[in-house]
């Protein structure tokens, strides 16, 4: 194979394998060998190729004029208003909500034997509409078992504006119709709060999905729930505790490097 290790490298950059199985049935049909899928894989690892989960870019975050528009709002509005806060000149908070549905989070374990949970039934659900400070990493939250409204935002502006009184104070956070209404925009004008709305498209620019992502595999990943109690329970305590437990972790998680799509190839395999 190492003889055809060109060919096979140029193929598979435009057409990579999703399994050794598929490696080992192109380089057959390429080169008329066969080999063990032992080392169809260490053939590959030769080439430089590794295992990596797939990665995607939101919605229409390829687009040339969104990226454009996401990249002017970085630099024009979102990094100076960032610069101020790591100032002490004004507080910087990112706002999104987060919805954590009750249910089997299967992964892999060490075990003897293959292991069986029962699914919780129903679909109960614990919504989380949150808010970190970009430098403190505190987190503010309303939490619900129905579902987050206008009134929900309102909710979490008014804590915001008491914890952080006489403060210049600016939310980061997307298009929601429940966050960019009359109500909520009155509402945070009354309490001196600047509402900064992201592009469309640019969940990449907003930290409080890093800090979801966190929480999910904090509390999800290889955990079992047979109760919803238990369930709001963890997740509760994780997000209260987060920026003091966890406040190692958040300080590398919820760094200001914002992911840019500019120079990612998307494939169309």
């Amino acid at each position: 194979m190492d003889t055809q290790a060109a060919s096979l490298e140029a193929y598979f950059k435009e057409h990579p394998p999703r399994t050794v199985a598929e490696a080992q049935q192109v380089i057959q049909e390429q080169t008329g060998l066969q080999r063990s899928p032992t080392q169809i894989q260490a053939f590959l690892k030769r080439l430089g190729m590794k295992c990596r989960k797939v990665g995607y870019v939101p919605g229409q975050a390829a687009n040339p004029d969104k990226q454009a528009e996401q990249a002017s709002f970085k630099t024009q509005e979102l990094e100076p208003r960032l610069a101020e806060a790591q100032a002490g000149k004004r507080r910087m908070l990112f706002m999104d909500a987060a919805h954590f549905v009750l249910g089997a989070y299967l992964s892999t374990v060490w075990c003897f034997t293959r292991l069986f949970i029962a699914s919780p039934s129903g679909r109960q659900r614990f919504n989380v509409l949150g808010a970190v400070d970009a430098v403190t990493k505190e987190i503010f939250t309303i939490t619900n078992e129905t579902y987050i409204n206008a009134e929900s935002v309102c909710l979490l502006l008014t804590k915001i504006a008491t914890r952080y009184a006489g403060q210049v104070i600016t939310i980061v956070l997307d298009n929601a119709r429940y966050q960019k209404c009359e109500l909520v925009l009155r509402h945070a004008a009354q309490l001196g709060i600047e509402l900064l709305f992201l592009p469309s498209y640019s969940p990449h620019l907003n930290l409080i999905e890093r800090l979801w992502r966190f929480v999910r595999k904090e509390c999800l990943y290889s955990k079992y729930y047979p109760k919803f109690d238990g369930f709001k329970q963890a997740l509760t305590e994780c997000i209260q505790n987060a920026h003091t437990k966890h406040r190692d972790e958040l300080e590398t998680l919820l760094t200001w490097n914002f992911q840019s799509f500019e120079k990612v190839k998307i494939s169309t395999v």
